[in-house]
């Protein structure tokens, strides 16, 4: 199956239907656009997300099945129990997005590379700006050790990177966020592709035709939460 390819000067132009993603390698739908706060928000809407390296195309992905967490389902084990009792960290929200993104960004070994792009960052910088990407931080005495961003719409979080640089900092970060997110009316975390880690805390996974059901609903339905400033 050939694959759309989108024009960079048109980011309105509709996406392909998510029924023709490739299934090897899976869910990859359309390739080339741009990244603009108008494609990027629209392909969230559609269960599609950007990833590609430097050097490559823009890819578009839109993978099934979809690996999503529903706040109410969170798992939290008794050994994070004990870690979030003892408050090892300070979690605050969108008090330093360029940070962690920039942390995201960082190799996670020596011979690794990063998908988080300068194009990319410079997107979800835009988008942060725009009050539709946020971040969590954890801090301990001062530092900035774990966090992770994402892109809130209706009551849909879309989580994009995690990064930790002390043990189960980035976890507690994540567990905060579920718990404020059920307070605030969120009603779906959208984690992307599975992982052991994900589900440990209750990620699962579901049916693409699921998935876009429930944005289809979710997006358009705002939440109660007045700021994510903390």
């Amino acid at each position: 199956m050939q694959l759309t390819v989108l024009n960079p000067k048109d980011p309105e132009q509709a996406f392909p239907s998510v029924k023709k993603a490739l299934s090897e390698p899976d869910g990859l739908l359309a390739i080339g656009g741009c990244l603009s706060e108008k494609r990027l928000l629209n392909a969230y809407r559609h269960g599609i997300f950007p990833w590609f390296n430097a050097g490559e195309p823009i890819l578009w992905w839109s993978p099934d099945p979809r690996t999503v967490l529903f706040p109410n389902k969170l798992v939290i084990s008794r050994s994070l129990r004990k870690t979030l009792r003892q408050k090892r960290f300070l979690i605050t929200f969108d008090q330093a997005f360029s940070a962690v993104i920039a942390a995201c960004a960082a190799p996670r070994t020596e011979a690794a590379g990063t998908w988080i792009t300068q194009e990319i960052n410079e997107a979800y910088e835009r988008l942060h700006q725009s009050g539709f990407a946020h971040s969590v931080e954890a801090w301990s005495d001062g530092e900035l050790v774990g966090g992770l961003y994402g892109v809130a719409v209706g009551q849909v979080f879309f989580g994009e990177s995690m990064f930790h640089t002390r043990t189960d900092a980035s976890k507690v970060a994540f567990v905060v966020l579920i718990e404020k997110l059920k307070d605030w009316g969120y009603r779906l975390v959208d984690c992307q592709i599975h992982s052991a880690h994900l589900a440990s805390l209750g990620a699962e996974e579901i049916s693409r035709v699921d998935f876009i059901n429930l944005l289809n609903h979710f997006c358009n339905t705002p939440t109660s939460q007045l700021t994510w400033h903390t």
